[in-house]
């Protein structure tokens, strides 16, 4: 109990841990799985009790201690936690390999799905076992003898690449940086903006403005500089981090090649035609070509909507700004005079009434109206200073708890997400309740002032919550199949693109808003701009996300990694056919698309979409529930749709759970709605 990584008894000691206290716990809990795995697999008659449970309590104890050091590395990312998950992730994927291919493990789970006790069992056991029998077929376990080390050293590999690209990414975003000492130079970004690039020179000790490419300043110097010429050294910068065109050592171009390439064998090794089958097996889509087909039917819808809207945008730029030639680095900021100039309002003016304590105020009071809970402030170890901690109460119980890390930091990879430290599940001493990182990389508070969010942000921290609420709200007690658990990839996004929509009802803003300054809350009439302003540029919006979509899909279906077209050659032709706007041949989009290379979506980015459908569909439900009740904040409703989607996690199929909320199959009409891309294809 002396390394705090194996003290299983409550949450984890962020205080104490420290990345000397990696290998030694995690070697030993390897050590110990294997022993475990050897009695187990000996069993001559495997059941629930003697064969699965032991087996579920080893691994909670090693995703536990591992989860925290894979969360460490994520969100400090200094050399000594990149030099200890780096150590020991090799071993860890070679465990999960070696379980995958245990042919002896697999033959106990087969034994159980024959066996007398399996009728017996709960649904939610059943589905653990079925599900295990399908992960063990995917894992290699069928293969022959001969060829599970190659498999083997194909998930270490693939492993190491994907860590390997995410780090080349924060290397080289963290490398560049603008400094601007002329004030004006800063014509016209906003002065909240230039506030944290003067406190970030200052924490360097140099005079003038620090503007790096993390989003919270890389974005707003796009949107509003009047300084084209910065725009473009900050958008090429951008553009090609990670790529040939900086340094040798953070090109990650050869790692999407040996991922690919790696994916590519790993299928043919499993009998399957391309790594996108091999994605699609345990998700809702049928095939690739079901998904090829889904997505070409919204590009063809959302195209002429995304064309009418770059026509806007250069017949604006060339009417009232005297820009003939709008260039990639100018889409933002010409954006943002024409949706000024039509809907007159900005969204620097809207951040002002988006301060963090009004917002999380909000947040939660939605989520306590939905469905019957309080949210409270509580006490844990953390791991900077930024970091809060909250627990959720139900009638007095708790039901979970949830770190909250929004702001951004040079040693913290980019986006936002929503990661596990506990999973729920009953041990015999009662219910062990779930626990959750919300993580974001939002601009933090400037010159005494409390953080201030745009409304995107607001959007992407609802978001998260969807996630962070499907893991937490779960009432099952099987971590197989418990919250996020044994939830079909490409439904995983409707509980947080389902929040997403909460963000512009009038009733959830009207009570989360407070002018930084003068307190008020957001004006009616602003609100009306902004819902008037809600579907902007939305076609060009949707073909975006499609083309990132179809390049991801097809790289993993139709494309050859050892063939004589590239990675750019096939993400060009996608975009002749979906895109509206070609960005320069110089571009790098692959090369920081970590979504697909390092962050589990390789052959499913297309879930978003999907998933849109269902979470506007089920948003649907609480808009015709307003009819009556006045609010979509309706307590009925939203106890339905934690009963029937979030209560039940994995623990069914996603679509199952879907008409149980709905009453029948999802439609795309209410997300063409929401799109205001409805009536031209009705």
């Amino acid at each position: 109990m002396s390394n705090p990584l194996l003290d299983f008894s409550g949450l984890p000691r962020f205080d104490t841990i420290r990345p000397d206290h990696v290998a030694p716990a995690v070697t030993g809990l390897l050590d110990d799985g294997r022993k475990l795995i050897a009695s187990l697999q000996a069993l001559p008659n495997p059941t629930w009790d003697t064969f699965i449970k032991p087996l579920e309590d080893a691994g909670e104890h090693l995703d536990r201690a591992w989860g925290v050091v894979a969360h460490l590395h994520g969100v400090m990312d200094v050399p000594e936690w990149r030099e200890a998950y780096n150590a020991m992730l090799p071993e860890v994927t070679r465990f999960y390999a070696e379980l995958g291919q245990n042919l002896e493990l697999f033959g106990q789970y087969r034994k159980i799905r024959d066996s007398a006790e399996f009728d017996a069992l709960s649904p939610a056991r059943q589905r653990i076992i079925d599900n295990a029998i399908r992960d063990f077929r995917l894992s290699g376990a069928e293969l022959a003898e001969a060829d599970k080390p190659r498999f083997q050293q194909i998930q270490e590999e693939l492993s190491g690449l994907s860590a390997k690209f995410s780090e080349n990414l924060l290397d080289s975003t963290n490398a560049h940086a603008e400094w601007i000492e002329d004030e004006a130079e800063l014509a016209g970004i906003p002065d909240s903006a230039r506030g944290a690039a003067r406190a970030a020179a200052e924490r360097e000790g140099k005079p003038g403005w620090k503007f790096s490419l993390h989003m919270p300043s890389y974005l707003p110097v796009l949107q509003y500089a009047e300084n084209r010429a910065l725009r473009e050294r900050m958008y090429r910068a951008y553009a090609t981090r990670a790529s040939e065109l900086g340094k040798t050592e953070w090109d990650n171009g050869p790692l999407i090649t040996g991922i690919l390439k790696l994916r590519a064998e790993e299928a043919h090794m499993l009998g399957y035609r391309n790594y996108a089958e091999v994605s699609l097996v345990p998700k809702m889509a049928e095939s690739p070509e079901q998904v090829l087909g889904f997505l070409t039917d919204m590009a063809n819808r959302a195209k002429p909507f995304a064309e009418r809207d770059l026509a806007e945008l250069r017949a604006f730029a060339a009417d009232e700004l005297a820009m003939a030639d709008v260039q990639p680095w100018d889409v933002a900021w010409v954006s943002e005079k024409l949706k000024q100039a039509r809907y007159s309002f900005s969204d620097e003016e809207v951040r002002q009434y988006f301060p963090e304590p009004k917002v999380l105020s909000g947040l939660f009071k939605v989520v306590e109206s939905l469905y019957g809970v309080t949210i409270r402030a509580d006490q844990a170890p953390v791991w900077h200073d930024d970091v809060r901690f909250f627990r959720i109460e139900r009638d007095g119980e708790q039901v979970g708890q949830f770190y909250l890390d929004l702001f951004a930091r040079d040693t913290k990879r980019g986006g936002a997400w929503m990661g596990e430290v506990l999973t729920r599940r009953r041990h015999a001493a009662g219910v062990q309740t779930p626990v959750a990182y919300l993580v974001c990389n939002f601009s933090g508070p400037v010159g005494g002032k409390p953080a201030l969010f745009t409304h995107d942000e607001v959007i992407t921290l609802f978001h998260e919550c969807g996630h962070g609420l499907h893991h937490l709200l779960t009432r099952i007690d099987e971590p197989a199949v418990s919250g996020i658990h044994g939830v079909e990839w490409d439904a995983v996004e409707l509980p947080s693109q389902f929040m997403e929509n909460f963000c512009w009802e009038w009733d959830v803003l009207s009570d989360m808003t407070s002018h930084v300054d003068s307190g008020a809350a957001l004006p009616r009439e602003l609100y009306d701009r902004m819902i008037a302003a809600k579907n902007f540029q939305s076609g060009m919006q949707t073909v975006r996300q499609l083309e990132f979509s179809l390049f991801d899909l097809r790289l993993h279906h139709d494309f050859d990694p050892a063939g004589d077209k590239s990675v750019l050659g096939l993400i060009d032709e996608v975009r002749r056919q979906v895109a509206v706007l070609i960005p320069p041949a110089w571009h790098r989009f692959p090369h920081s698309f970590s979504h697909i290379f390092a962050g589990g979506y390789g052959a499913g980015y297309y879930s978003y979409k999907w998933a849109e459908v269902l979470s506007a569909d089920a948003f649907a439900a609480f808009e015709e529930a307003a009819g009556k009740s006045g609010s979509v904040l309706d307590r009925t409703t939203g106890e339905r749709f934690w009963r029937e989607v979030l209560a039940v996690g994995g623990s069914r199929p996603a679509l199952d759970s879907f008409k149980a909320f709905r009453g029948r199959e999802p439609s795309a009409d209410a997300l063409l709605r929401h799109s205001g891309m409805e009536a031209e294809t009705a």
